[in-house]
Order: C-alpha cells, then sequence, then structure tokens
C-alpha cells in the first residue's frame, strides 16, 4: 500500500480551524515559534473574525502553521507517507512534509508571499464550473492577458487576468456557474511577475535539502527528490498555473492506494474522489480524526 499527502491551500480556511492542536505539547510549541516570526498569533486569527481570516496575509501563515502541526504530530505518531503534494499554499506545507525545509525557513517563506500577493492589485479571478473545455481552451488562447491559473479538474477552474480580460472570457465561455474570488490581485499569471522577482531572492537564499519523498509541484506533476529542481518549481509557482488536475491523474501512475487530505476543510478529498475512483481517501483536520 502507498500513501499521499496532500494539503489544501487558500480557499479551505476556516474559523476554528488548528485551536484543539494547541492542547498538544507541538501544537503549543509550533504556535508560539510562529507567533515570535510572524509578530502576531496564528490562534488568535483562527479563533477571531472570518473575513480577517480570509484575508490572504493572514490566511497563508494560518494554514502552512496548523497544516504543519498535523505533518509533526502524524510523524510523531509514527506515520509513513510514500509521495506528496499540495494546492498553490498547500505546496509550502508537502514541502514541510517531504522535510525540503525546516519549519521556521518554510514559515519565513509563507509569511513574505502572503504580504506580496496581498499588495497585489488590478486583477481579478473567477472560477468556472460545467463548461466546454475546448470552448474555455481557445478563449484562452484568443484573449490578451487571461491565464489558467488553477486547473482543479475536469469541470472546475480558475481563470486569472485583468478584469477586462477576465469579464471578456466570461462572456464568451458559457458555464453552469462563475463565481468571482475574493483575492486583490490575479494569482498565478504573468501580472505576478513584479511579485514573483521580489519573491524570487528570499526563495534562492533559502536552504533547500533533497527531498525524502517524491513530490509533485503545482507547475510540473512529475514526481521529483531533488532540492534544486524542487526550488526552481517553486519559484515558478507565483506566476504558473496550479496544475491539479494532473497531479491527481499522476497520483494512480505513482502507485498510490491511499490519499490523505491534509489540513481543514475536504475541497481536495472532492475533486479527488471524482477523479481517482478507487483510490481510499481520508480526511485529517483535527485531533479528533487521529486514530
Amino acid at each position: 500500500m502507498k500513501t499521499a499527502w496532500v494539503f489544501p491551500g487558500q480557499g479551505s480556511q476556516a474559523v476554528g480551524m488548528g485551536v484543539d492542536l494547541a492542547t498538544t505539547p507541538i501544537g503549543k510549541d509550533r504556535f508560539e515559534e510562529a507567533k515570535d516570526i510572524l509578530g502576531w498569533s496564528v490562534l488568535d486569527k483562527c479563533q477571531g473574525d472570518e473575513t480577517q481570516l480570509s484575508m490572504t496575509l493572514y490566511t497563508q501563515p494560518c494554514l502552512y502553521v496548523v497544516e504543519s502541526i498535523l505533518i509533526d504530530l502524524l510523524k510523531d505518531q509514527g506515520q509513513q507517507v510514500d509521495l506528496v503534494a499540495g494546492h498553490s499554499l498547500g505546496e509550502y506545507s508537502a514541502l514541510y512534509a517531504a522535510e525540503v525545509f525546516d519549519f521556521v525557513t518554510g514559515l519565513k517563506l509563507v509569511k513574505r508571499r502572503a504580504e506580496l500577493m496581498s499588495e497585489a492589485a488590478g486583477g481579478k479571478m473567477v472560477a468556472l464550473m460545467k463548461f466546454d473545455r475546448s470552448q474555455l481552451e481557445e478563449a484562452i488562447a484568443a484573449i490578451p492577458d487571461v491565464v489558467l491559473a488553477n486547473d482543479n479538474s475536469d469541470q472546475q477552474v480558475v481563470i486569472s487576468g485583468t478584469p477586462g480580460g477576465v469579464d471578456q472570457l466570461c462572456s464568451q465561455v458559457k458555464s453552469k456557474l462563475a463565481v468571482e474570488l475574493k483575492v486583490s490581485g490575479a494569482f498565478h499569471s504573468p501580472l505576478m511577475a513584479e511579485a514573483a522577482e521580489k519573491f524570487k531572492q528570499l526563495l534562492e537564499e533559502a536552504d533547500f535539502s533533497d527531498a525524502k519523498v517524491p513530490v509533485l509541484s503545482n507547475v510540473d506533476p512529475t514526481s521529483n527528490t531533488s532540492a534544486t529542481i524542487l526550488k526552481e518549481r517553486l519559484i515558478q509557482q507565483m506566476t504558473g498555473s496550479v496544475r491539479w488536475r494532473e497531479i491527481m491523474l499522476a497520483l494512480p501512475q505513482e502507485q498510490i492506494t491511499h490519499i490523505v487530505e491534509v489540513g481543514p476543510g475536504k475541497v481536495l478529498a472532492g475533486l479527488l474522489k471524482r477523479a481517482c475512483s478507487g483510490i481510499n481517501l481520508s480526511n485529517l483536520r483535527s485531533l479528533a480524526d487521529f486514530s
């Protein structure tokens, strides 16, 4: 039996997440460590106002800290994993799980990423559900300043770009549902190039080790353990597409038989259930989920 751990990103946060983890020695230490680095309390944000928790500046560090504690608790139990992947911000948790970097290095990167992404302006993101993919691909190819930001599944994507470009695409592509995301900028698009360039220096200076288990990256869903390659892929991530649909298709090819979504919500499990029939799925969101 081969197991994969997958980690959700922004959008899966929920008030109350991670609060029970503070009752464990591992959780207590991590929350304290995070407070020193961030200058604010993850626990307070997770127990506070939903609007504030949903702000990029706070969402990303909170998710990384909570998911890291769950990873530490899994490993403390002696749980083994054969492959990891994360959705957007979740890729940082995946790299932490694969021991590519330590908790502090990861949190410092996530803190800066969140700051830069929250400062981004002038872009728009819209989620589309149930559409004609060939029609979508034709429209993206024809309209400047619009890209496929998140290819989540056959029937669920997020497009990103200038407001005019995104609106034009939405008027041309029929979908069952189109939902504008509450984000400040056009994440995972070339419009993030300035933020990505600022972030690149910090990333290049960060200490990465070869992964202990293979990682499927957002911008290149082929498994790899090389520190150099995984860092290069992460550098590309802020402006590149999240190729989650391809990551899901790669899991059966990697002989994965059990997938655990580690983190709040069930977004990834919902997508995986439809894409990877026959693979055993479970969620690990809180202490109650530990057997």
